[in-house]
């Protein structure tokens, strides 16, 4: 059985032209440049990542009695009765709990620095319902 090299070598991704060496690139050797032959010199296409900095998680309230959640929605169809389905359910549930629905300007990746500072000012904790 005879195995095409060249076939071989394009289904794992190298081009043949790797095997011919530097002239096969159409480069010529300058006079005085360091002799290559043989190798190939490769940059990563994904480049480098930047440095991930963690944030840590909020911090856990003890008890939700008598605590008002806000319940966020960042506009997603269905988002808003999702979230109603919650209040209900506190209200049924935990009737101490206060829940309090809002609907966050700018969608999903937009701010709303009115909404968190009032979350902030009067609220316990917050529900946030991000579509998809």
């Amino acid at each position: 059985m005879s195995i095409n090299r060249r076939k071989l070598l394009s289904m794992l991704g190298i081009s043949p032209a790797v095997l011919a060496g530097a002239p096969a690139f159409g480069r010529a050797a300058k006079k005085g440049a360091p002799e290559t032959a043989g190798r190939v010199e490769v940059l990563n296409p994904k480049g480098m990542p930047p440095e991930i900095h963690l944030i840590p998680m909020a911090p856990r309230l003890a008890s939700l009695d008598g605590k008002t959640i806000y319940l966020v929605s960042d506009g997603f169809e269905g988002a808003d009765r999702f979230l109603n389905q919650i209040a209900i359910w506190f209200k049924k549930n935990m009737p101490s709990v206060t829940t309090i629905y809002r609907l966050k300007a700018g969608g999903l990746a937009g701010d709303d620095p009115k909404l968190v500072a009032e979350i902030k000012a009067k609220g316990s904790a917050m529900i946030m319902a991000y579509g998809h």
